[in-house]
């Protein structure tokens, strides 16, 4: 008899796990504690009112096997559905995520910051994850560390989600980047992939517009090509540790022999300077054809291009007086 019963009960739990009610309700999140017994999982959604009938519940998933394999996380369930859809959901792990983003030209201390929501760490024991010295050995890419190689994109993470598994995921988008074509490009360029990220992060750094990227990559090329002096502040403002309201010369000369300080350094400095996005890689691997070696920012967030220090000057006295132009 007592067969026959469990019998029945599993054909009636089998027979219901594929139809759940007749009008399931609204989907609700669930918690599951990492370590929690079946039967405390069974309680979550008994009281969550996304399984009525517990004892058919717990019979159907034991004749399946599938009491230990529930895994932790936080799942958002339909009240009264199936018993194999939310056991596929529990089982595989399909839980609910969050979109982080993170933007064009962020560097660490900046990322770690916009991490700490989706890690649940504090942002000095992510930036000490992100700034070992041998990180970018760990994850491959061309260092000198994983400055530049967090690639910007919007991501979609559990609650909770392991540091280790961010990077995964960051590096994997940077690495995406890479097609076959765009290897052809950077061979063509006569860079490496670090002066090329190197570069497009410098280019990242001084484009308030997207369409300017290629123009301002053909002065850095121009540069490069002759021997002459980057004269990047965005890479000096790196070496002073963050932005400045006015980057004086003082400043400057104060960290005259740090290898980032382009100023005073010849060439591209060690690495990247932030994460550049694909429009600045991009630009970096493919310049515009042009003779410009210099140019100056205006006040709209645009550049004035020139090709000669004199030309540059005169640039420069235009952009003032559009400035004292807005202040009147």
């Amino acid at each position: 008899m007592r067969r026959a019963i469990e019998r029945l009960c599993l054909i009636t739990a089998l027979a219901l796990a594929g139809c759940g009610s007749d009008e399931p309700g609204e989907p609700v999140l669930v918690r599951i504690q990492e370590g929690a017994t079946f039967r405390q999982v069974v309680d979550s959604l008994v009281a969550r009112d996304i399984v009525a009938r517990p004892l058919l519940f717990r019979t159907y998933v034991r004749m399946k096997g599938l009491d230990r394999s529930v895994r932790a996380g936080t799942y958002r369930l339909s009240q009264g559905a199936p018993y194999s859809d939310i056991m596929r959901d529990l089982t595989e792990g399909r839980v609910e995520t969050y979109p982080h983003t993170i933007p064009e030209g962020l560097t660490l201390p900046n990322i770690a910051a916009r991490l700490t929501e989706a890690t649940g760490l504090d942002s000095a024991t992510i930036l000490t994850e992100l700034m070992g010295d041998s990180v970018h050995l760990d994850w491959e890419v061309p260092g000198p560390g994983l400055e530049g190689y967090l690639f910007p994109d919007t991501y979609r993470f559990a609650e909770g989600v392991s540091i280790q598994y961010v990077l995964s995921a960051m590096v994997a988008q940077y690495r995406s980047y890479w097609t076959p074509e765009r290897r052809r490009q950077l061979e063509a360029s006569g860079l490496t992939e670090r002066e090329a990220v190197t570069l497009a992060s410098i280019i990242q750094a001084e484009a308030r517009q997207v369409a300017e990227m290629p123009t301002i990559s053909s002065v850095y090329h121009n540069r490069l090509r002759i021997g002459m002096r980057l004269q990047a502040d965005p890479t000096v403002l790196y070496a002073l540790g963050g932005p400045r309201p006015r980057l004086l010369y003082a400043a400057i000369d104060s960290v005259a022999d740090d290898p980032y300080n382009t100023y005073t350094q010849p060439g591209l400095p060690p690495g990247p300077i932030c994460a550049p996005g694909e429009d600045a890689l991009d630009a970096a691997l493919e310049p515009i054809e042009s003779d410009y070696l210099y140019f100056v920012a205006r006040p709209n967030g645009s550049h004035i291009f020139t090709r000669s220090l004199a030309e540059h000057n005169r640039a420069r006295v235009q952009v003032r007086r559009e400035a004292a132009g807005q202040g009147d």
